[in-house]
């Protein structure tokens, strides 16, 4: 069962679905929105501190509407304080963008290893090819190609997720870019369709308060958003 809240309701979300977000989060109903840089997710540590100084700085006790997942533990021990949390359970955001966290382990199972693009992450300058050249601006050739090899040798597919065909067709230009730079990690690119029915989902959570569940985690007053509570027993 889900109850209804009358608590202000405050949106804290990863930039990468700020276009979801604000497609879906239903007019009126919340008191503020901020959207965190995506970088952050590089230093998980950082990201958390961001996350929980956001969280800190509401003044009224409020619903906390987070649009991110576990994120690499960088949502570990985010404390409620005065405020309620909701969040997706999920590892990361590309079961959000797929629509559910099955789907995602679907496309685990059949496509291990993949690198996933979408629309927010090629606004934010997130991917493979932007951070080697931001590695070229710091450092000589030989260290920038180390460092960019540490980090996607291992990966063996490169697909990019869009909501629409709009957006694919304005972003494929880039993605094709990265696809190409991707090829001296022998990757194979693809482009699939994703879902908004986990973003929907969640916005329909700031008027409909769902409880704990396989899809969501609420964390009350006083609590703290624990990494084993992201664990799941059935996959």
């Amino acid at each position: 069962m889900s109850s209804k809240q009358n608590r202000p309701v405050v949106v804290v979300a990863c930039a990468v679905f700020q276009h979801l977000v604000e497609k879906h989060l239903p007019d009126g109903v919340a008191a503020n929105v901020t959207f965190l840089d995506y970088g952050l997710h590089t230093v998980p540590k950082n990201l958390q501190k961001t996350v929980q100084a956001t969280i800190s700085a509401i003044a009224e006790p409020s619903l906390v509407v987070l649009g991110y997942g576990l994120c690499g533990n960088g949502l570990n021990n985010i404390q409620a304080g005065a405020h309620t949390l909701l969040i997706p359970r999920t590892d990361d955001c590309i079961a959000i963008l797929l629509g559910s966290y099955e789907k995602y382990i679907q496309e685990f199972t059949e496509h291990s290893g993949t690198y996933y693009l979408t629309k927010g992450w090629l606004e934010s300058g997130s991917d493979p090819l932007r951070e080697y050249e931001k590695y070229l601006e710091q450092y000589d050739e030989e260290t920038a190609v180390w460092l960019i090899d540490q980090q996607y040798q291992h990966y063996k597919y490169l697909t990019f997720v869009a909501h629409n065909q709009e957006d694919l067709d304005a972003y494929r230009p880039r993605a094709l870019e990265v696809a190409k730079f991707c090829e001296r990690w022998g990757m194979t690119y693809s482009e699939m369709t994703g879902s908004e029915a986990y973003v929907q989902r969640l916005m329909a959570g700031v008027t409909q308060l769902p409880k704990d569940s396989d899809e969501f985690l609420v964390v009350p007053p006083g609590g703290t958003l624990q990494q084993s509570q992201f664990l799941r027993m059935d996959f």
